[in-house]
């Protein structure tokens, strides 16, 4: 593409069209930007749209396009260049290093950050190798005076600098951080003591302080960034310039800065909480260099949190300065600040109970914004609530002082519960902080997978919940107080490890009754909570909870899981689908009964999520929940796959048919589990489908390489001998698909799946004529391109096809296409790699392979093949009793499988359709050492002498004594 006006305007009227709410004007258009973006000079003339475009809609869509553009292709990965062609070509890339930078700074700032973004992209692969001049470019701009655009360098400091937080430690690593502190510590910390001076001067300039706050909040993230991994000198050196600037914009109150709004955090805030971040973070790491600045962050920060209101705004500001007191009191030798009675007592009644007050933001958030909610208070994204802070510090509190907190705080909960018993409809929220103080106290330890793991010995937590958590979940009307419903039934979910097992039977009729409840909050915890105690383990790792005490409540469980999916705002809850997935999956087949309606309202949801399907969690239980409908049904009763086919197929047409990407990769693999299930015969209804699954379009998408593999390997297990009679001119579609699968280091393991099921199923005379092209593939890769993956996946196969056709079909073979090749495949690929071949039926593939080449190929007893006769047989040998060989060599360390960049359906592979692992020689060897044993013994017989002289004079005598270890357990002798 050229930098011509005409291709801008093509361009700008594409760009127009991605933005209309018409999917048959957008997508048309989508796809053209897709089919150019390999072009050169693409990304260059988005850049000059967005420079120079009038509409201002166009720049910023073509700030957005280019954004995604450079995520989707900067990265060169590793060497897998066949799978992903590199579409930005290195004169485009010059060109985007060496305009981006100044176009970034002098673009409004709704476009800045985009194009800070894409720098930080390109940096995370460029910098500071292949771009040593930003660090100079980017600081120099710190002289310029503008703030717009020193903030545009703060900004893209920032999105660079942040990885550090969560990098690994490693050398490189600690030369790029050297390289970035040399260049850039001290012009930042001489841009923040100017800046704190501004302030100063414009102390009374609104929307200046606005602008140099948020300059201030990005030097403050900067400094957390810097610091994170290690002490830097510089900044030790520069503490005192550092520390006293931020404690005294810890105090500092200017009331043009403070915001009417209630719910946003104002500029102050963001700054005081970063900042309270930074004291954490050297309080916790940096303690000793820390500690003459300590006592001042303390109290500045204690009179922060008694200072501060309760509304929304404040809440980053208050968990992070309740975290620094956290951090703080964890570590012994801050203890003494904490120890004195009337301290503790002081910081239990001022920071932590406020803090626990459910408040009318909480209870909007609980009522109108569920989904939030739970994602806060479920999965512990709420890190920045004061909730959470509060709990925190409790933990680090009774660190040190446990008999002491608990004590106050038992005070405290037995005065909130008699606040609540004398008007529980007024008084509510008394008995949630409560449970919550509770809940804090008696937690040391959590996990998502098994609740709370270590508890305060102190708090009987079993006397709480018959007193207080039953008899909420016992009332009669399941909608009267919702909070406390919810409270109780996280309380089941938390502590299901410490209550006892009775009290657990208790509450699941309880729980399924809450299923019914109209809030939202409520009926998905008692989802989730039944679905926590389903996978419980108890005594020789069985279900704590068993099918037969879960028999009495079977129909009303399952009744109230699928109609839980018809409440308001509930259609595609993904706790509640996972429940339904647990229980079938505990109660087996108890549940056959109900399979009929179940299976029915289970494709009715599946048809209605696949016009738009936007829950992926919600989705992949769906489809585990159908697998074991299918498993546990046909277990009892094979016959039954038949009426699941009748109820299934028709929604998987029409996903097909439609399209539905996210969809396709889980009807492959519920397909294949259908087909398993069939004996020996393919159903005409497969086999209708079977040319279309050949279609190279589907195999462009990596989401459905495994399942569409697979799905394969179960036509070819089941029916071969109707492929081979019924659609033998699919056989080299078949083999197509084998040859692009081959050519990628990322799927050649599923070529060898597709090909090893061709060569053990299909009759040997339909694939005859293509056998010699099959291997000269091979070969043409092994030349090209060896990886460790690759060569572990050809042995697996050459022994197969041994195995399949006898040891001189593979030596013909092997000498057709080039005279001797036989033995160079032994010598230099399968006696030096054979020790790398992984997984149990794998070995025993090769074992036996191996010993029909040494026992049933007549060649390798009177050619020049048989001075590698001992070399094999101690590599064999060595397979069996040398521990596996799993070094990689240094360059394929970076070649990483799951590694495409894009957005792609990724492939998730069903648990419940999971595919028993298939022994293709179980019926005709048991014990491999045996088999070799007697196959030695069979060719000694056929010519006596050779073998044992051959043994005694080369073969080591650890291998030969391991090798009359077999020839005793087998019985037999040589002759």
């Amino acid at each position: 593409m050229e930098l011509s006006d005409a291709n801008l305007q093509t361009l700008t009227e594409y760009l127009k069209k991605t933005l209309d709410p018409d999917p048959a004007i957008r997508r048309p258009a989508e796809k053209f930007l897709e089919s150019v973006e390999g072009s050169q000079n693409y990304p260059l003339l988005l850049l000059t749209l967005l420079e120079k475009s009038q509409e201002n809609v166009i720049k910023v869509c073509a700030s957005v396009t280019f954004k995604n553009y450079i995520k989707r292709n900067w990265r060169i990965v590793g060497i897998l260049v066949e799978d992903e062609p590199n579409k930005i070509c290195e004169s485009d890339r010059i060109a985007i290093k060496a305009n981006i930078v100044p176009l970034m700074l002098s673009s409004p700032e709704q476009i800045q950050k985009q194009l800070s973004d894409a720098i930080s992209i390109i940096g995370r692969e460029d910098f500071p190798q292949k771009w040593p001049d930003l660090l100079t470019e980017m600081v120099n701009r710190f002289q310029s005076g503008d703030f717009h655009v020193i903030n545009g360098v703060l900004r893209t400091a920032h999105s660079l600098f942040k990885r550090y937080r969560h990098e690994f430690k490693s050398n490189e690593l600690w030369t790029e951080i050297k390289l970035v502190l040399d260049a850039f510590a001290l012009p930042l910390t001489n841009l923040f003591k100017a800046t704190i001076e501004l302030c100063s001067t414009h102390a009374n300039d609104a929307s200046a302080l606005k602008v140099l706050f948020s300059s201030l909040i990005l030097i403050a993230k900067l400094f957390y960034s810097l610091n994170f991994q290690d002490l830097p000198e510089f900044f030790e050196d520069n503490m005192e310039t550092w520390m006293t600037n931020f404690h005294s914009l810890l105090t500092l109150d200017n009331k043009l800065l403070q915001t009417d709004d209630e719910e946003e955090a104002g500029l102050l805030e963001l700054l005081k909480s970063q900042i309270c971040d930074n004291a954490a973070l050297y309080a916790q790491k940096y303690d000793e260099e820390f500690q003459p600045y300590l006592p001042r962050f303390v109290t500045a920060i204690w009179n922060l949190l008694v200072t501060t209101g309760q509304e929304v705004k404040y809440d980053l500001l208050v968990s992070n300065a309740i975290q620094f007191l956290a951090s703080v009191c964890e570590r012994p030798h801050y203890k003494h600040l904490f120890e004195d009675q009337n301290t503790l007592t002081s910081i239990c009644e001022k920071v932590i109970v406020p803090n626990m007050e459910f408040r009318a933001a909480d209870e909007e958030a609980f009522e109108d914004n569920s989904e939030e909610y739970i994602r806060r208070d479920l999965e512990g994204s709420d890190i920045d609530t004061r909730r959470r802070a509060a709990c925190d510090l409790v933990r680090g509190l009774c660190k040190f002082f446990e008999g002491p907190v608990t004590g106050i705080f038992s005070g405290y909960v037995n005065s909130m519960l008699q606040e609540y018993a004398k008007n529980p409809s007024v008084n509510w929220k008394h008995k949630d902080a409560a449970i919550y103080l509770v809940t804090s106290l008696a937690s040391k330890a959590q996990t998502q997978k098994h609740g709370i793991t270590q508890a305060n010995e102190l708090v009987n937590l079993t006397e709480f919940f018959v007193n207080h958590i039953q008899p909420d979940l016992k009332s009669a009307t399941v909608n009267e107080f919702p909070v406390l419903k919810a409270d109780g039934i996280k309380y089941i979910m938390i502590f299901r490890n410490q209550v006892p097992k009775e009290q657990l039977l208790v509450s699941i009729p309880l729980l399924i009754n809450h299923l019914q409840a109209e809030s939202i909050v409520v009926h998905t915890y008692a989802a989730h909570a039944l679905e926590r105690l389903f996978t419980m383990r108890g005594t020789n790792n069985t279900t704590l909870i068993t099918a037969a005490e879960m028999a009495p409540f079977v129909e009303v469980l399952l009744t109230n899981l699928f109609k839980a999916l018809t409440l308001p705002g509930s259609s595609e809850n993904e706790y509640i689908m996972k429940a339904i997935m647990r229980s079938f999956s505990l109660l087996q087949e108890s549940i056959i009964p109900y399979i009929p309606s179940v299976i029915t309202q289970l494709t009715q949801k599946l048809l209605a999520v696949s016009k738009n399907p936007s829950k992926p969690h919600f989705n992949h239980y769906m489809f585990e929940s159908i697998c074991l409908s299918i498993r546990i049904t046909c277990k009892a009763n094979p016959e039954a796959v038949g009426s699941f086919e009748e109820a299934l197929f028709l929604v998987f047409t029409e996903i097909l048919q439609n399209d539905v990407q996210e969809f396709i990769p889980y009807v492959f693999q519920v397909m294949s589990l259908l087909l398993e299930m069939h004996k020996n015969e393919i159903p005409s209804s497969y086999m209708a489908l079977f040319p279309h699954l050949l279609q190279p379009v589907l195999w462009e998408r990596t989401g459905n390489i495994p399942p569409l593999v697979r799905l394969l390997q179960a036509y070819l297990e089941r029916g071969a001998s109707t492929i081979a009679s019924a659609a033998a001119d699919k056989i080299p579609g078949l083999l197509g698909v084998f040859q692009k699968l081959i050519a990628s280091k990322a799927n050649d393991h599923q070529g060898f799946y597709l090909l090893n099921s061709i060569i053990e199923h299909m009759p040997p005379e339909s694939v005859d004529q293509y056998r010699k092209q099959i291997f000269i593939l091979l070969f043409q890769r092994l030349q090209n391109s060896k990886t460790t993956k690759f060569i572990k996946s050809f042995l697996v196969f050459i022994n197969l096809y041994c195995i399949r056709y006898g040891a001189l079909a593979l030596q013909e073979i092997f000498d057709s296409i080039q005279p001797k090749m036989f033995g160079m495949v032994l010598e230099k690929i399968i006696i030096p790699e054979i020790q790398k071949v992984s997984g149990q039926v794998e070995k025993k593939i090769c074992a036996v392979g191996i010993t029909k080449i040494l026992t049933e190929c007549p060649p390798m007893m009177d050619t020049e093949y048989t001075k590698l006769w001992i070399p094999l047989l101690q590599a064999l040998i060595g397979l069996f009793e040398l521990p596996e060989d799993d070094t990689i060599p240094d360059e394929e360390h970076f070649i990483d499988i799951e590694d495409t960049p894009g957005y792609q359906t990724a492939f998730s592979q069903l648990a419940f359709a999971g595919k028993k692992e298939h022994d293709p020689v179980g019926q005709m060897v048991n014990n491999p050492r045996i088999h070799l044993a007697q196959s030695l013994h069979k060719l000694s017989t056929a010519c006596p002498g050779r073998v044992l002289s051959m043994l005694s004079t080369s073969l080591n005598a650890e291998a030969l004594q391991y090798l009359q270890g077999y020839l005793q357990a087998a019985s037999v002798s040589l002759l």
